[in-house]
């Protein structure tokens, strides 16, 4: 059965290692059969959420104006989530971590939307070469799918690549787009 999938980025460098990572993966899940949707939270800017509680006030996730207005139907169509980002000290990046931190508008006992999303997937690189590095990130990850009820269908991570390209010596992208088309 086909899905909707939405890859949630989260580089501001273009065609960055963790773009061809989510790319490798689209891949995958195109070929499968599958809606594949992106979303670049770093060029779509999302401003962090300040703790309000406004959500819904206006008929919209959040009361303010910014990349969360393209997001959040794209959020509200989705049957799979997939987040990717490189590792910026020890977690997502900021642009990713702002659209997740936003996702709580659904989660309020008045809010308007709803969520559909039952699975998600991490694919994540870092120039750091440790896989340790990544527990922080991997941590938050499965905590929001605990959360959000999500069932985690596979994390991929990349350790040591930093230069732009990198990840295509590694056997990373081969084994993103195998898991895109294994969903």
């Amino acid at each position: 059965m086909a899905k909707n999938i939405l890859v949630i980025t989260g580089s501001p460098r273009k065609g960055g290692n963790s773009n061809l990572l989510a790319e490798a993966f689209m891949k995958g899940a195109r070929a499968a059969g599958h809606e594949v949707v992106s979303f670049a939270s770093a060029v779509n800017r999302v401003e962090g959420c300040i703790a309000c509680g406004t959500c819904w006030k206006k008929g919209k996730a959040c009361s303010f104006d910014d990349g969360f207005d393209m997001l959040s139907p794209l959020l509200e169509q989705a049957d799979m989530l997939v987040l990717c980002s490189p590792l910026y000290w020890f977690t997502f990046s900021t642009h990713l971590k702002a659209a997740l931190d936003k996702v709580y508008a659904y989660t309020v006992p008045k809010g308007l939307g709803k969520l559909k999303i039952k699975e998600s997937v991490l694919l994540m690189c870092a120039g750091i070469s440790e896989e340790s590095a990544f527990s922080g990130a991997v941590l938050t990850y499965k905590e929001i799918g605990k959360y959000l009820e999500l069932t985690d269908r596979g994390i991929l991570l990349a350790p040591g690549v930093s230069e732009k390209g990198e990840i295509r010596e590694t056997g990373a992208l081969e084994r993103a787009e195998k898991l895109g088309r294994e969903m």
